[in-house]
């Protein structure tokens, strides 16, 4: 479905991108003589740009002009080439294949992503100052803290910082300026484990195999699949 609506929103786009394949010289003129002026303005030109990087992204060209014949007569043509089951059906297997081509994708990503992360996690494991649970958890103590430790069934209030192992970022509540607070079961398994592991006043460096973390669905276009997640993490409070 998603891609019917790309589709469908595209076409409010073809007569500035055919006049840009027809004359680059006139469509800077063009784009330069144009102002967002409104807030729908603004919004047409944000949903073109969405457009467009949802069509860049996903390798996706057409010849404009039968996109704009499609267009024009479902405008204005008493009779269309194709009738509106012959379009529905067409559309249904376009989708079809580019969710077929993004599962291959996507499997073949968290297959190279797999053996990344167990090649990571056998080397890391090798250094001393790690720490492996029976689940495949590695940890590091940057300091040990004194106080209580949570429980599965506890709130936490927590402060840290996520990377890949090729040292992206993805999120970081320091960046965001404050703590975060959430039920320790709510989370990613390695957290969940990892937390209880850790007194009131610790911070601890997690090494979170695929398994434990979001596997083979990944999380967005931040964490792909099947990646180690490595997180640094404050313990401040438990709230019972």
């Amino acid at each position: 479905m998603r891609y019917f609506i790309l589709l469908f929103a595209s076409f409010l786009l073809i007569g500035t991108l055919n006049a840009q394949n027809k004359s680059a010289k006139a469509n800077l003129s063009t784009k330069q003589s144009i102002e967002l002026s409104t807030y729908e303005d603004s919004v047409a030109y944000a949903i073109g740009v969405n457009i467009g990087n949802n069509l860049k992204r996903d390798e996706l060209f057409f010849d404009l002009e039968k996109v704009k014949l499609g267009m024009q007569d479902a405008l204005y043509a008493t009779e269309k080439k194709l009738t509106d089951d012959q379009v529905t059906a067409l559309l249904q297997s376009f989708s079809a294949k580019l969710q077929a081509k993004y599962e291959a994708k996507q499997k073949a990503q968290a297959e190279e992503n797999l053996k990344l992360a167990k090649a990571f996690l056998e080397k890391n494991k090798q250094n001393k100052n790690i720490k492996v649970t029976a689940s495949g958890l590695q940890y590091e103590v940057i300091k040990e803290g004194n106080g209580p430790k949570p429980t599965e069934n506890d709130k936490v209030k927590v402060h840290y910082v996520g990377t890949l192992i090729n040292g992206n970022k993805f999120d970081s509540s320091y960046d965001r300026g404050e703590p975060v607070t959430f039920p320790l079961n709510g989370v990613i398994k390695g957290w969940t484990e990892g937390l209880q592991l850790m007194p009131v006043g610790s911070k601890y460096k997690f090494y979170i195999p695929p398994e434990l973390g979001y596997g083979e669905r990944g999380a967005g276009g931040a964490i792909q699949p099947n990646e180690v997640l490595i997180f640094e993490v404050e313990l401040l409070d438990i709230e019972r």
